[in-house]
């Protein structure tokens, strides 16, 4: 099949991956552009899987405050260099991670991160409602699990989906942000901050 630079441009727009890696991508996968997505996704894994363990003693401290001067968010993104750190697209990530927390509230940023009382507290919530409902105890137990993984999805900030793209989570978007700059970034903390809470 031909790839057209049309076909190249609209899968750097999903992506935001390099014009030669969206090229090889589809060539790879036949022009399939769903495919070539999932081919680009998993090469960006790949890549934060090599960088993970290197130490991201740079980055940047953005802040959020939204209209009205009533809800704010404070977050530190950590890179390897002050290059990265100082890049149009890691600033512009850093961002979009503060605006993100602003709109959806996650309780951590990943899920070994929340408190073992906030997970007990919900796992006794579902089994009680699976018990209530006539459930018996082992199909209780299995629908607690399935539950919690809902739980952790919806309120873990790298788990969640991201606020402007809903097709990616914000795992996603850091991923594709590694794959991008060749750095390991990471989350390192947020505070959230919301007048009257």
């Amino acid at each position: 099949m031909q790839i057209t630079s049309q076909m190249v441009k609209e899968l750097r727009d999903k992506t935001n991956a390099g014009m030669m890696d969206c090229k090889k991508a589809l060539t790879d996968t036949g022009g399939d552009m769903e495919k070539a997505v999932d081919l680009l996704r998993q090469k960006g894994l790949a890549v934060a899987r090599k960088r993970a363990d290197r130490a991201t003693s740079e980055g940047v401290i953005e802040t959020y405050i939204h209209a009205g001067g009533k809800l704010g968010v404070m977050v530190e993104v950590g890179c390897e260099t002050d290059f990265v750190a100082k890049s149009p697209a890691f600033v512009e990530f850093a961002r979009n991670v503060a605006m993100h927390i602003a709109a959806s509230n996650p309780v951590s940023i990943r899920r070994e991160d929340v408190s073992p009382e906030l997970i007990e507290r919900e796992r006794n919530i579902y089994k009680q409602q699976a018990i209530d409902s006539g459930k018996p105890e082992n199909i209780a137990e299995k629908m607690v699990g399935g539950k919690m993984d809902k739980f952790f999805a919806e309120n873990c900030l790298l788990e969640q989906k991201f606020v402007k793209n809903p097709d990616l989570s914000m795992q996603d978007l850091l991923n594709e942000l590694i794959a991008k700059m060749g750095e390991n970034i990471g989350i390192k903390r947020f505070a959230r901050f919301q007048v009257g809470a």
